[in-house]
């Protein structure tokens, strides 16, 4: 791995429940001795993708990721086609809805919205989704290429005992998705959330998932029916704001999902 890729990795380590990190966590957190982690910190700090806070010296993400948020929004808008999909969604099913974008190292949380329904609801907290462990990283491989599954399969930590833990386990989960056109996962990544997820496609290929995040108790045959129909419902319809084409295989299996009346 790249010197570069090894200081970009830092960056995984934001959260909202992890906002500033100083320089002795980041070396507990990557594992590497203090002399590494301090140069990788100084070289993001000097491109402006870091600064420090002038009280602590905890490290804090920094005013070149909003030029660059930026401009990626505009040149490739994203969360504007998610801005009516959503909401959408998440009303329909009475779950929360969530769209993710799939990076070199995973998928990112780009946007998500709460159903007003019910007092308990899924909150998503997590702005990284690991791809063996969330629907949506299920559906993400479904049709991503080898690499993908390469790197889904050099780490995958338990989170809940239904967790998958073998490259078996996983495949498998991932050729039901394939064959179905939806990714499930039974509590796999939260005890006592359920996720169902569709691919999302853009110009250039699988670009991420679209998924709806429902309380497990709640699921029942009739939700369920609903969830994957308004699901693929919403990923045709984002894929083509995002300028992307459904691969046939996969728009069979919708068909098959969730009758004709899901088509454009």
């Amino acid at each position: 791995m790249s010197t570069i890729a090894k200081a970009m990795e830092l960056l995984d380590f934001f959260s909202l429940d992890r906002p500033e990190i100083g320089l002795s966590d980041f070396h507990r957190l990557a594992r590497r001795d203090k002399a590494t982690t301090f140069r990788h910190l100084s070289a993001l700090e000097s491109a402006g993708l870091l600064e420090q806070n002038p009280a602590t010296r905890a490290y804090r993400i920094g005013p070149a990721v909003l030029r660059l948020a930026h401009m990626r929004e505009v040149t490739l808008p994203r969360r504007a086609g998610l801005r009516v999909a959503l909401p959408r969604l998440a009303e329909a099913t009475g779950e929360t809805a969530h769209a993710s974008l799939l990076d070199a190292t995973g998928l990112t949380t780009l946007a998500h919205h709460e159903a007003p329904q019910h007092s308990a609801r899924v909150v998503l907290h997590e702005p990284r989704l690991p791809l063996h462990a969330t629907a949506s990283g299920i559906a993400a491989l479904a049709f991503g290429g080898a690499d993908l599954m390469t790197r889904a399969l050099a780490a995958m930590p338990a989170y809940t005992e239904t967790t998958a833990r073998s490259p078996e386990d996983l495949a498998a989960a991932v050729a039901l998705a394939r064959d179905s056109g939806i990714a499930m996962s039974d509590q796999t990544f939260e005890t006592g959330v359920t996720g169902f997820a569709a691919s999302l496609f853009d110009s250039s290929g699988i670009a991420g998932a679209v998924a709806v995040a429902a309380v497990s108790s709640r699921v029942t045959p009739e939700l369920q029916t609903i969830i994957l129909t308004e699901l693929i419902k919403a990923a045709r319809t984002i894929s083509a704001n995002w300028g992307g084409t459904i691969p046939p295989a996969l728009a069979a299996a919708w068909a098959a999902q969730a009758g004709p009346e899901t088509a454009p």
